[in-house]
């Protein structure tokens, strides 16, 4: 059994409010996280924001705060959005954190040491939006960046830059010679096509031009870039120290993957893996980089005013929990994709599988067990696992936790209707109703079981989506709440009372249904 899983999220840029396209990064990670709990016991999920740069530093003293007062107040703002998600983390990292500081500054020496840093004048092309100076063969026909659309600066400085070229021949190989290090295989692709022709990369800026920041070693007159700050919270979380690391950072160091957006792998393939090296620290398994989310099949835009806070959604449909929010967003793309979020498509995705699927299923099943036997399973009902249905059960629970160990998220989702599809199409095939019609009572009864049975492995297998819905689903059958994949066995459900006719609510509402119909609301 695995010992540990140690998984890492992009820390998010505190110079705004949290919007779906964060959302989508979070509630991913948080799936996998929870789905590693169900196998492992010691996971160890770490989130975080990156609070300094220039943005911060103008954006605050438009407000005429200062920048730390200004990172505090848009903190909390990321930190109850993943608490209304139910992002169950276990911790959160500010790179203003006095202890991240003092490490950083560890690392940039210890990088100096090695003669991985050095002193260079530089004249370059930057982005203010990008805080990142600029490749002129990146830019558009028009010398913009792609990104922003605006035509870089002309800067000339004398910075600190790191030797990343002396270690691209070595990550190139690592690269191919370990295929699950970049997930998905084509971003391995890239990388090493950027790798051809990487240059030297700065990590240091005049505290003339960017003072909020980390102060360099031993030099007034630079501050630490974001390329050693922002990328080492992954190290400095969790207790790393050039002297003494932690026995947390033994453990958990290197992490089993870090979840990023598709806009920021090369900074985390290049820049973070060669700064490891220099380091002399192992690479983390698997770099697991997604797509990014569309609003109605249109880029998220503050000019077209089509960014969504993850509330609105909640809000706006007035659900009584995240749990379709979280399931529509971890099946919206497939591995490495973009996906797209629309009221409509939220709709019907959530009503036609968590809805008619699922929560029918548990709900007309439930009902026909107290119309026919008054809620109890009687011993002859029971059925072994080499029942047809029970090796569907077991199959698809493999077949789940192999989709998991790729990262294939919305394809385990898939997983899971598609179990559902077919024990909808066994009760069907089997009628019970027909078969009490016919007094062939045991046979009814058998029928029943399978299907509260496969319903009890339908919950475990959705709890890392829908936790709510999973327990609520639990609860209806009667069944202690244990979603550990060791007790996921056949037969579980014993004889006895399961259920009173009072007891059968619906596990999820259709959100266009009588109960929801005068409560909801649109976005705008």
């Amino acid at each position: 059994m695995q010992e540990k899983f140690y998984l890492t999220t992009a820390i998010d840029y505190v110079n705004g409010a949290p919007h779906i396209g964060h959302a989508y990064e979070k509630i991913l990670a948080d799936v996998i996280s929870r789905h590693k709990r169900q196998i492992v016991d010691n996971v160890y999920f770490l989130t975080g924001t990156d609070e300094h740069g220039i943005k911060i530093q103008k954006t605050a003293a438009a407000k005429h705060i200062s920048p730390k007062e200004f990172c505090d107040e848009n903190f909390s703002k990321f930190e109850q959005a993943w608490k209304e998600l139910e992002i169950e983390y276990n911790q959160i990292i500010r790179t203003t954190d006095e202890q991240h500081k003092k490490i950083v500054k560890q690392i940039f020496k210890k990088l100096l040491e090695n003669g991985d840093i050095y002193k260079h004048k530089y004249t370059g092309l930057y982005c203010s939006g990008c805080e990142s100076f600029l490749n002129p063969k990146d830019l558009t026909q028009d010398g913009l960046c792609p990104d922003h659309l605006k035509k870089p600066d002309e800067i000339t400085e004398e910075n600190y830059f790191f030797r990343l070229s002396k270690y691209k021949y070595k990550l190139i190989d690592y690269i191919k010679t370990h295929p699950n290090f970049i997930v998905p295989a084509f971003r391995a692709n890239e990388i090493i096509k950027q790798l051809e022709d990487i240059e030297d990369i700065s990590v240091s800026r005049t505290k003339s031009s960017v003072q909020w920041a980390i102060d360099v070693p031993d030099d007034d007159e630079q501050t630490i870039y974001v390329w050693i700050d922002a990328l080492s919270n992954y190290i400095t979380a969790i207790g790393y120290d050039i002297n003494e690391p932690s026995e947390k950072f033994k453990k958990l160091w290197p992490a089993n993957v870090q979840i990023i957006g598709k806009d920021i792998i090369k900074f985390h393939s290049i820049y973070w893996t060669t700064i490891l090296m220099s380091l002399g620290l192992p690479l983390p398994e698997t770099i697991f980089s997604h797509g990014w989310i569309t609003i109605d099949e249109s880029k998220m835009s503050k000019s077209i005013g089509n960014v969504i806070a993850p509330k609105d959604v909640i809000d706006n449909f007035n659900l009584e929990h995240p749990d379709a929010f979280r399931y529509y967003m971890a099946s919206a793309a497939t591995l490495g994709k973009d996906g797209n979020y629309s009221d409509n498509e939220f709709k019907e995705k959530v009503n036609a599988d968590l809805a008619n699927n699922i929560g029918n299923l548990l709900n007309r099943t439930l009902n026909m067990l107290v119309k026919y036997f008054e809620g109890e399973i009687k011993s002859e009902f029971i059925s072994d696992k080499n029942s047809s249905i029970a090796i569907l059960a077991e199959d698809t629970k493999k077949q789940i936790i192999e989709k998991f160990n790729k990262y294939e998220i919305a394809e385990a989702a898939n997983s899971i209707v598609d179990f559902a599809d077919r024990v909808n199409k066994y009760v069907t095939e089997n009628a019970p109703w027909q078969l009490a019609k016919e007094e062939k009572y045991t046979q009814c009864g058998q029928v029943i079981y399978n299907t509260l049975e496969s319903m009890r492995y339908i919950a475990l297998f959705i709890y890392p989506y829908c936790p709510n819905i999973a327990k609520d689903i639990l609860k209806q059958l009667n069944q202690e709440e244990d979603f550990k994949y060791s007790k996921l066995q056949w037969g579980a459900i014993k004889e006895g009372k399961i259920t009173e006719k009072e007891k059968i609510k619906p596990v999820f509402l259709r959100l266009d249904s009588e109960f929801a119909l005068d409560k909801k609301r649109y976005i705008n």
